[in-house]
């Protein structure tokens, strides 16, 4: 992270004390929806939560590209595929459980700020 603290950043980047908050809210809605889909018996449930997953597993491989290895341009592109499988995953929930998959905007609105942020730090560094 300090690395990160001395990049050039846009200028609608929030203030530090925003991220942990935010993304522990972003995950406290993941799990939620996450839930409210493991314990449906609808079809598509284990469609859905194998989405889930995969979106899980990028978005940790994002953040070891971003910020454990500097490489702005590629997770870029990961963001990019993330934000599919965010709007994939949507989908897949509200086949399942319509509250699952509204709750899953907050995330899915966030990855396109951290897109744009994540894009002007590659430019701007």
């Amino acid at each position: 992270m300090p690395a990160y603290d001395l990049l050039q950043k846009p200028a609608l980047t929030p203030p530090a004390i925003v991220f942990p908050i935010v993304w522990s809210v972003l995950y406290l809605l993941m799990a939620v929806g996450s839930a409210l889909v493991y314990l449906s018996d609808a079809p598509g449930r284990s469609q859905a939560l194998t989405v889930y997953v995969f979106q899980l597993a990028v978005n940790l491989i994002w953040s070891f590209l971003f910020f454990g290895f500097g490489a702005y341009r590629l997770s870029f592109f990961l963001l990019l595929l993330l934000i599919i499988l965010v709007a994939i995953m949507i989908g897949s929930f509200y086949r399942v459980s319509k509250p699952a998959s509204l709750l899953q905007i907050p995330y899915f609105l966030w990855l396109i700020l951290a897109a744009y942020l994540n894009l002007a730090i590659w430019f701007m560094n």
